[in-house]
């Protein structure tokens, strides 16, 4: 193997300034039953140990403690209640409990609502202390992913219902939500100013076929607040990672248009989401991170089929730079660490560049 010359972080930060970098970085996202199961299979004690032995560029997530009023029993911050739901390949915390839901009319829940988080609930002063020691390594920070919440707080169904039903409903739960997170990454990089690279500007917009919502839907609840989030983020010097599953080509335009930097995951198994074109359309203009596939690949794969798979992403994805090997999504826990190391092991022995 070649000398690495840079570190983690610096190997980050040239892919996505577009420059070349000694390998491809290599990313890490896993459930913790997968990561457990992983460090079992290579006798690891910790994560570090594990990310060493198989030369992941890991990225350090900071963020504030929670000091605000402590909420019920069973419930988040907003009210949503979660139970842990075994499917037999894993156990996941699962919503059950939509607080807004019996609501029909704004009015109601402008009555009888008043769960809505404020900044002053959260501590930022810990943030400096989170980086320490990590000097080496990509900081994450700050981000928003609403409409997931929305969805929690008004149930699946009724959230999708609600853009055409419910349009003022939508509207004034995403400005409350919206502002909180753009409030909340503001002040994280007031803690830490320049040190955060990366924030995840998200939210899920494909399903395995197509975008979940219309063009049109998107474009009018979406699009204007993320760009306002990814307008301080570049304020700040860091870049925007944009995270949507699915079938997302149709919006990957607009996505660009309003600044982001990084797509991911790329579920290359979706209609639309083909590696060549991905690259041939939009490589000058994106960082593409992910594309392991964790729908077939890795969790029923076999190891030679792994194999394959990261040399072709290396292949097609990293041609000239700009690519991030990783998941697709987290690991889960049915994926065999075989795969998982043969993933890695096949990332670092070919992604010199």
């Amino acid at each position: 193997m070649p000398e690495e010359t840079m570190t983690p972080k610096e190997r980050w930060l040239a892919v996505l300034q577009h420059e070349k970098p000694d390998r491809i970085p290599m990313d890490y996202w896993a459930t913790g039953e997968a990561t457990n199961k992983l460090m079992q299979h290579l006798g690891c004690e910790n994560t570090q140990e594990m990310f060493e032995r198989l030369h992941i560029d890991k990225v350090v997530s900071v963020g504030p403690k929670y000091i605000g009023p402590a909420p019920p029993p069973g419930e988040d911050i907003y009210g949503c209640r979660y139970q842990n739901v075994d499917y037999g390949t894993g156990v996941y915390s699962e919503c059950v409990y939509h607080p807004l839901a019996e609501y029909e009319t704004l009015d109601e829940i402008k009555r009888n609502y008043d769960r809505w988080p404020d900044p002053d609930w959260y501590d930022y002063s810990e943030i400096p202390n989170q980086i320490a020691g990590n000097e080496d390594y990509p900081i994450r920070g700050g981000g928003s992913e609403p409409f997931l919440i929305y969805k929690n707080l008004r149930g699946q169904e009724q959230a999708f219902m609600d853009l055409i039903l419910h349009s003022e409903i939508v509207h004034f739960c995403l400005d409350k939500l919206f502002d909180l997170a753009y409030e909340n990454t503001r002040r994280i990089y007031e803690q830490i100013p320049g040190k955060v690279m990366i924030s995840y500007v998200a939210e899920d917009l494909g399903s395995q076929e197509g975008l979940l919502f219309s063009l049109e839907h998107i474009r009018e609840f979406i699009l204007p607040r993320m760009k306002r989030m990814m307008d301080l983020v570049h304020e700040a010097g860091a870049f925007v990672f944009h995270h949507s599953d699915g079938a997302v080509r149709e919006i990957i335009p607009d996505m660009i248009e309003i600044g982001i930097d990084v797509l991911n995951p790329i579920q290359w198994r979706c209609k639309g989401m083909e590696r060549e074109g991905l690259k041939r359309d939009f490589s000058d203009k994106l960082v593409f991170h992910g594309a392991m596939d964790n729908q077939y690949t890795l969790a029923f794969g076999s190891v030679e089929e792994v194999r394959q798979e990261a040399l072709d992403n290396i292949r097609i994805l990293g041609e000239g730079g700009g690519y991030i090997l990783a998941p697709c999504h987290n690991i889960q826990a049915v994926s065999p660490p075989e795969n998982i190391v043969a993933m890695y092991e096949t990332g670092y022995e070919n992604g010199w560049l």
